[in-house]
């Protein structure tokens, strides 16, 4: 487990904010409560926010998400991951490609697709078992998009809801991309560039528009 509790570049769980933060967060009297009180520290105290720069390594990084207060999937699954860490709780992050059939027309105009590639979510160590937590969509955000937020218990897989509140398709997942102690930015930043052509075929002045 070594490799799953030490800090890394991204899941930079010796940050000085993370510490505090997954100090003054981790509730309860062992490793699963105190898992379970970081993934909602971290999904409703952090803002979803896809609009993001891809092109810059901080966007991927947990610290920065935390600083922010706002971040996309796999900056705030590197934070939970990284939180847990932190607490002595071993943590990873995995990917997967998954299909957004509610894909907002404005975020949808800007990928080309509502296939999203290296959706990240957090994997924690609890009971013995390595357990799924998607902190992704803080509440605020479900309630307005009518979404069903995420509740994890610690012992069951918390993963994105396959219809909405509205009984909408929501989300499908099409294929695993693995598990990692590091996000594995280079190779994502790759994928990102095959599959989102409209949105790396901008122009430099157009993309900093897009990006602000």
């Amino acid at each position: 487990m070594k490799e799953f509790l030490a800090p890394g570049r991204y899941v930079d769980s010796d940050h000085p904010a993370v510490i505090e933060f997954a100090r003054r967060h981790a509730k309860g009297a062992n490793d699963l409560e105190r898992g379970v009180s970081l993934y909602y520290a971290v999904r409703d105290g952090v803002r979803y926010n896809p609009f993001l720069d891809f092109s810059r390594d901080t966007a991927f990084q947990g610290s920065v998400c935390l600083e922010t207060g706002e971040g996309f999937c796999v900056g705030k699954a590197a934070l939970l991951a990284a939180c847990a860490r932190a607490e002595g709780i071993p943590a990873r992050v995995g990917f997967a490609d998954v299909k957004n059939h509610l894909t907002t027309p404005r975020l949808a105009e800007r990928m080309g697709t509502d296939l999203f590639v290296y959706h990240g979510f957090t994997e924690l160590w609890l009971d013995g078992n390595w357990v799924k937590a998607t902190p992704a969509f803080n509440l605020d955000l479900c309630r307005k998009f009518r979404v069903k937020p995420l509740e994890f218990d610690g012992r069951n897989d918390s993963i994105f809801h396959p219809f909405d509140a509205d009984e909408r398709r929501h989300m499908e997942y099409l294929r695993e991309r693995g598990s990692f102690a590091d996000v594995p930015v280079a190779e994502i930043q790759r994928v990102f560039r095959e599959s989102y052509p409209v949105l790396y075929g901008l122009g430099k002045d157009a993309a900093k528009e897009t990006f602000a």
